[in-house]
């Protein structure tokens, strides 16, 4: 059985990773990126960014009302060590996020790469 600190009611967490440059670059290209130029796709200056770049992505998901009334009514909660990212919302609207993850169409953050969630 597995132990779970509970931070704070209706609370869930993305432990994020950030992508190697590798995977940020894309496809190859003639002519590649300068590495400043790639740091600055993948840098994100704080932990609202990085959960606005969450919503953002995933409210692409126009198909899955669900998910996107879930992610409409998600807030920003903390950003912790730069790679864990706090959400709160109902219950009913973290289950939904949680399903989607289950079923690999929740996308992380750009830069980033969802390790695991915890509630």
């Amino acid at each position: 059985m597995e132990k779970f600190l509970h931070i704070t009611p209706h609370s869930l967490a993305l432990v994020l990773s950030r992508v190697c440059r590798e995977d940020a670059e894309g496809p190859p290209s003639s002519s590649p990126p300068a590495p400043a130029e790639v740091w600055e796709k993948l840098e994100h200056h704080t932990g609202y960014e990085v959960f606005a770049s969450f919503k953002a992505v995933n409210m692409q998901h126009f198909w899955n009302k669900a998910l996107t009334e879930a992610l409409s009514e998600i807030f920003f909660l903390g950003w912790i060590d730069e790679h864990v990212l706090l959400i709160q919302s109902q219950e009913v609207h973290l289950e939904v996020l949680r399903n989607t993850w289950t079923r690999r169409t929740l996308k992380p953050p750009q830069g980033f790469h969802i390790k695991c969630i915890g509630g």
